[in-house]
C-alpha cells in the first residue's frame, strides 16, 4: 500500500479539478470499479477498494495492462472466511473490514470518498476516517439496509432485536444527513430521505448500470458455450448470489418443467451446495450447478443461455435492482423473473419489455411466462433486444462519470466552505 501525499494536492487544470479518489465498494461488483477505471482515465489518481472475502459475483478487480496509471485496486482481507451467517461474528468481521478500510483510507489521503455497499458498521468507520483526513465524503445508497435489519433482526432476537433495529435506523439515517452528498439508485428513495432530515440538495439519483465494455454482444452458440453447455435443449441460466430467500426452489421447478431443457445455475455457497444435493437426489439431470466464472467468460456463459432466470427474495426493499438484472439486460437476453411486483428491478423488465415478470409466490404464473418463453422464440429474440437496447441508451460510463464528477465537486465545496 503507497502512502498518499497530503490533502493539499487538489489542483486544477484546463477548468477541471484533479483529486485524489477513494472508491470503496464492500462487494466488488461490475460497476462500481468501472466507475473507478473511468476517473483515472480523467486523470485522477484513484484507489479502489474492496472486501476480497465478501462472496459474490466480482468485477473486474486486477490492474489491466491498459488501465491509467492514476489507478489503484486494492482487496481487504481478514485472514479467515467471511461468517455470513453468524451474527456474532459476522458483526466483529463488518467492524475489522471498516477499521481496514479506515487505515487505508487515511494512508492514502484522498480528496474524495465514495464508499457503496457497505454494512453500516463498515460505512461509521469509513466516514469517521474521511471526517479525519478532512476528504468530501460521498454515501453511495445502494439500499436502505436498517429496513431489512428492522425485518430481521426481531424475528432472531426476539429480547433485544427492536432496540437493534432502532439503533441502525438510527445510525444510518445520521450517517446520510452527515454526508456531503448521497447518490441514490432511484428518485424513490429521495422522500424517505428527505423524511429523514437529509437535505434535499446534497441527493442525486444515479441509476446502477452494468459495464457495457466488459458485456459486448455475442452469439448464442460462440466457443465458450459450445465448450460449456449441452449442445441440444433449451438453457435456462441463472448467474450470481443464491440465497434461502431468493426461493431456490423455483430451479427444480423449471428442470421438471422442461425435462428436455437443460437448468445451469452458476453461483457458490451454501444454498448453491445443497440444490446441486437435491438435483443429485431427485434425479434432476438437466439441473446442473457450477462456481461463477472469471469476469472475462461472463458475456460468453449468458450469451449462450435462451433465458436468464432471476429472483428478489419477498422481502427485498421496492428500491433494490439486482446487478445480475443490469447484467441480463446489457447481453440482449430475455429475462424470467420471480420477485415482488413492486420492485424496482420488476418495474425495469416490465416497461421496457426484457422480460416476464411474477410475483415471488405465483407458481403457476411463473410456470405459464417459462412456457411462453420456451415456446416462442421470436418473444425472446424481441425481450432479448429490447433489454440490450435499454442498456445501450442508460449504461455508456462516459455520462455517468460526468454525473459522478458533478456530485464529487459538490462534495468537495462543502467540505471547503
Amino acid at each position: 500500500m503507497k502512502p498518499g501525499p497530503p490533502r493539499s494536492t487538489c489542483w486544477r487544470r484546463a477548468e477541471h479539478l484533479t483529486m485524489r479518489i477513494l472508491i470503496s465498494d464492500y462487494s466488488g461488483h461490475p460497476f462500481q470499479v468501472e466507475l473507478s477505471r473511468e476517473l483515472a482515465r480523467r486523470g485522477h489518481t484513484v484507489r479502489h477498494l474492496h472486501f476480497a472475502g465478501f462472496q459474490t459475483p466480482k468485477g473486474k478487480l486486477l490492474v489491466q495492462s491498459d488501465d491509467p496509471p492514476g489507478l489503484e485496486i486494492e482487496g481487504i482481507t481478514l485472514g479467515q472466511p467471511f461468517a455470513k451467517s453468524s451474527f456474532v461474528k459476522r458483526w466483529q468481521q463488518e467492524h475489522a473490514v471498516g477499521r481496514a478500510i479506515a487505515t487505508n483510507l487515511l494512508a492514502f489521503a484522498p480528496d474524495l470518498v465514495i464508499s457503496s455497499n457497505a454494512p453500516l458498521d463498515t460505512q461509521r468507520h469509513i466516514l469517521a476516517a474521511s471526517r479525519k483526513a478532512g476528504a468530501g465524503f460521498v454515501f453511495w445508497l445502494q439500499d436502505i439496509y436498517s429496513a431489512a435489519i428492522t425485518r430481521v433482526v426481531p424475528e432472531k432476537l426476539p429480547v433485544v432485536g427492536h432496540a437493534i433495529a432502532a439503533w441502525y435506523r438510527h445510525l444510518e439515517f445520521a450517517m446520510l444527513r452527515a454526508s456531503d452528498q448521497v447518490v441514490a439508485i432511484t428518485e424513490d428513495f429521495r422522500p424517505e430521505l428527505e423524511r429523514a432530515g437529509v437535505n434535499p440538495a446534497r441527493i442525486t439519483a444515479i441509476e446502477n448500470w452494468a459495464p457495457l465494455d466488459d458485456l459486448p454482444s455475442m452469439p448464442r452458440d460462440n466457443a465458450w458455450a459450445a465448450a460449456n453447455y449441452p449442445a441440444d435443449g433449451l438453457r435456462f441460466v441463472y448467474s450470481g448470489t443464491l440465497g434461502y430467500k431468493h426461493n431456490p426452489h423455483w430451479l427444480p421447478e423449471l428442470a421438471r418443467q422442461f425435462p428436455a431443457a437443460q437448468v445451469c445455475v452458476f453461483s457458490e455457497g451454501e444454498v448453491a451446495t445443497a440444490l446441486a444435493g437435491q438435483a443429485a437426489s431427485d434425479g434432476l439431470g438437466n439441473l446442473v450447478v457450477r462456481p461463477w466464472v472469471p469476469m472475462a467468460d461472463l458475456p460468453a456463459m449468458l450469451a449462450g443461455a435462451d433465458v436468464l432466470v432471476a429472483f428478489v427474495e419477498p422481502e427485498a426493499g421496492i428500491y433494490s435492482v439486482p446487478s445480475k438484472i443490469l447484467t441480463y439486460l446489457a447481453v440482449g437476453r430475455p429475462i424470467l423473473a420471480a420477485m415482488p411486483t413492486a420492485n424496482l428491478a420488476a418495474r425495469l423488465i416490465e416497461t421496457h419489455r426484457a422480460g416476464l415478470v411474477c410475483g415471488c409466490d405465483a407458481t403457476a404464473e411463473f410456470a405459464k411466462n417459462a412456457a411462453e418463453l420456451a415456446n416462442n422464440p421470436p418473444i425472446r429474440t424481441q425481450f432479448g433486444a429490447n433489454g440490450r437496447d435499454y442498456a445501450l441508451r442508460n449504461f455508456a460510463i462516459s455520462g455517468i462519470a460526468d454525473r459522478f464528477m458533478a456530485v464529487c465537486d459538490a462534495a468537495l465545496s462543502i467540505r471547503k466552505a
